[in-house]
């Protein structure tokens, strides 16, 4: 039993067509669709449109009222403080021998100390040329020789002040470099 008739505007259930009943023989509804094609389906695909409801509830309110219900409320205006994105970038160098070099077979300590650290002195150079405020060191924790090598090189600078980084991003693992960089 369907409650089809001649006229109904009705949808797929299982595709995106729509349309209007022009026939019905038994459980065979034929529409036409939106793009004018003649269709055949059964009563248990498809569903009527109710477009009463639809036009019900803009009835009421006037295009004016429907529009202003739509816009989106103002936004508050405040003035950002911008920052520049060289204040933004952090460099992150991690000093893990096997991030360096493809391979270690055959070096000794004194050498992956030594690529680590030419790494190192590299990669802050590269900063302070290029007025960049902050850089982290990802060294590790292990026996502690690499950063205690590496604050023995930062010691060496003025213009650099460093401490451990944050913990919550890098671990026990990283010494965190800011650069006091001459404004002039």
């Amino acid at each position: 039993m369907n409650n089809f008739e001649i006229g109904d505007r009705v949808s797929v259930l299982d595709d995106a067509i729509d349309g209007e009943i022009i026939k019905i023989a038994g459980k065979d509804i034929v529409i036409k669709t939106s793009e004018d094609f003649v269709m055949t389906f059964q009563s248990e695909e498809l569903v009527k449109v109710n477009n009463d409801s639809l036009k019900n509830l803009f009835s009421s309110k006037s295009l004016s009222q429907v529009l202003s219900e739509k816009t989106e409320p103002k936004k508050r205006s405040f003035v950002k403080e911008k920052k520049s994105k060289k204040e933004e970038f952090v460099l992150e160098v991690d000093l893990h021998i096997e991030k360096l070099v493809p391979q270690t077979r055959g070096m000794s300590n004194y050498d992956i100390l030594n690529i680590q650290m030419d790494t190192a002195k590299g990669q802050l150079e590269f900063a302070i040329r290029n007025r960049m405020q902050k850089l982290v060191f990802i060294h590790g924790v292990g026996e502690g020789v690499l950063k205690s090598e590496l604050e023995f090189l930062l010691s060496r600078y003025d213009q650099i002040s460093f401490q451990e980084a944050s913990f919550q991003k890098y671990g026990f693992g990283a010494t965190a470099v800011h650069i006091k960089q001459n404004t002039n």
